[in-house]
């Protein structure tokens, strides 16, 4: 997929930001794996811009286009992953400029990409003192 030139560091803060948002559960394991300089690369290059790229020229490829590039990202997402990737998809912060003119079945379909590409045991959230009483 041909990347779009999108200023990592402002995809980083976005991310970043996201971060402080996610449950417990979710918060603990990216952010384990965020300080990890290969896995912010990879992460970075391999699923947010591409997400970023498909949001940007998705609205002017046409279908055949947009398919076959979203059919070549063949990546996989953990749980978590896709709690901070959603945002970018749905108009969060910065990106709302970008979502403005994309149909809404190519947002339908990149939702649904993240939410069927798992890639391995989802985490899960923490429990509160609430969960525990109500048993």
């Amino acid at each position: 997929m041909k990347l779009f030139s999108f200023p990592a560091a402002s995809l980083e803060k976005a991310i970043a930001k996201r971060m402080l948002t996610l449950e417990p559960g979710s918060r603990h394991w990216f952010v384990e794996r965020w300080a990890q300089k290969p896995y912010k690369k990879a992460f970075i290059e391999n699923k947010a811009l591409p997400l970023v790229t498909l949001l940007a020229k998705g609205k002017t490829w046409d279908d055949e286009t947009f398919d076959g590039e979203l059919a070549d990202w063949n990546v996989q997402f953990y749980a978590p992953e896709v709690d901070v990737l959603m945002p970018l998809i749905e108009g969060d912060g910065l990106l709302q400029l970008m979502q403005k003119k994309i149909p809404p079945e190519r947002i339908e379909k990149l939702r649904q990409y993240l939410l069927t590409r798992p890639a391995g045991t989802p985490v899960a959230p923490a429990a509160s003192p609430e969960d525990v009483n109500a048993g």
